[in-house]
């Protein structure tokens, strides 16, 4: 049991008395709206059950002792309540750092330091948000060490937050609102522009749903998803000199193409194009789930690639490769990338009886022609954070 294997590692670790606690956060796939999550859209993600595990003690100075079962070379990394700035030699834990600083920022005191272990099985830079994982279980864990009066909601928005303004990286809402709010056998259809949300079942009748990682790493912080986002602000405020919206993802695709001409620049008439069509996949692939569409909604999974590789330029050729042989192969419903792009995963709608053959053959073919091996999860759709 991974919970008890955690436990006995952090007692030989940091040693002592006192309570330990457990905590668990999931990573997320998005099954489409990809890059509309910051554009005021819809996004359909799910939680994972592979996530981020961590184990907790109360300490009575101060001090923060961080390890991470993941970089056990860094050994376990010192600071104290009194250094939340981020620091490039904080290496990983930026994050949790940057969750308490943005609690601090509200007037949540943390009176205490704490000892923490933490162990992630999301494959790092895979694109299926562990960053997020690990600012939600930070977020949940100081909800119940402190007594903090904060909903689920309110910790994904200062995941964000923290992820935004301590971090710097632009993301949306998305990731940490799927790992906080995730719900078993469900994914949410969020609209970030409100946070209104509603779970969708996800039935698959004779389906799985599979993730290919590339294992081609990306960092988002200083990868171009900052100026694809700078893009999109950029065009809708072209925009808004002609049509009174506040985000792209206002706009159904007849209005866009009506006004597109206002956005002066050919590569930002793209991005909004990508965000626009996007926003709208998301809504009717919903609708095809609910009405048991799962055909109609692989299809929509395949525009959605072919929009971010050509109109918002996130894929990459080790991504193209891995979703080219999926749509070619008979059992595959749907793929395409997922996640913020330039690496990471794919997300594939595989029949059962396609599963093997899917994994075999396009892992011999991938290794031909990158040189290295790709890694297949066949995932189930697991609960949001909380303490186990």
């Amino acid at each position: 049991m991974m919970k008890e294997r955690l436990i006995q590692q952090f007692q030989e670790l940091f040693k002592g008395e006192g309570e330990i606690r457990s905590y668990f956060a999931p990573g997320r796939v998005n099954l489409i709206g990809e890059h509309t999550d910051y554009n005021g859209g819809h996004v359909f993600p799910c939680a994972l059950t592979l996530g981020t595990y961590g184990i907790v003690r109360s300490r009575e100075d101060r001090k923060l002792r961080f390890y991470s079962a993941n970089f056990e070379k860094l050994g376990v990394i010192e600071t104290s309540l009194d250094e939340l700035v981020p620091d490039p030699k904080a290496n990983w834990t930026n994050y949790p750092k940057g969750v308490m600083w943005a609690f601090e920022k509200r007037g949540y005191k943390l009176t205490h330091g704490l000892d923490i272990l933490i162990y992630g099985n999301i494959p790092n830079g895979s694109g299926l948000s562990s960053s997020a994982s690990l600012e939600v279980l930070t977020g949940v864990i100081l909800k119940d060490t402190f007594g903090f009066d904060v909903s689920m909601v309110d910790i994904a928005l200062i995941g964000q937050d923290s992820e935004n303004n301590f971090n710097g990286c632009n993301c949306g809402i998305m990731d940490q609102f799927a790992s906080a709010m995730g719900k078993k056998d469900h994914a949410i259809f969020l609209d970030t522009n409100t946070l209104h949300y509603e779970y969708a079942p996800v039935v698959l009748k004779d389906a799985k749903i599979v993730i290919t990682n590339s294992k081609v790493k990306h960092s988002l912080v200083d990868s171009a998803y900052n100026d694809r986002r700078t893009e999109c602000e950029t065009a809708l405020k072209e925009l808004q000199t002609v049509i009174d919206i506040k985000s792209l993802g206002e706009l159904t695709e007849e209005e866009y193409e009506a006004h597109k001409d206002v956005v002066k620049d050919a590569v930002r008439q793209k991005r909004a194009k990508h965000a626009v069509y996007e926003n709208q996949r998301a809504v009717r692939a919903v609708e095809a789930l609910k009405n048991q569409d799962v055909e109609l909604f692989g299809k929509l999974m395949n525009a959605s690639h072919e929009s971010l590789r050509y109109d918002y330029e996130v894929s990459c050729e080790e991504i193209d490769i891995l979703v080219d042989l999926a749509q070619a192969m008979p059992g595959v419903v749907g793929s395409r990338i997922t996640g913020g792009g330039f690496g990471g995963c794919t997300v594939s709608i595989v029949k059962n009886d396609a599963v093997d053959q899917f994994i075999s053959e396009i892992g011999k073919t991938y290794q031909e022609k990158v040189g290295h091996e790709a890694e297949f999860y066949v995932v189930d759709i697991g609960d949001g954070a909380g303490i186990i």
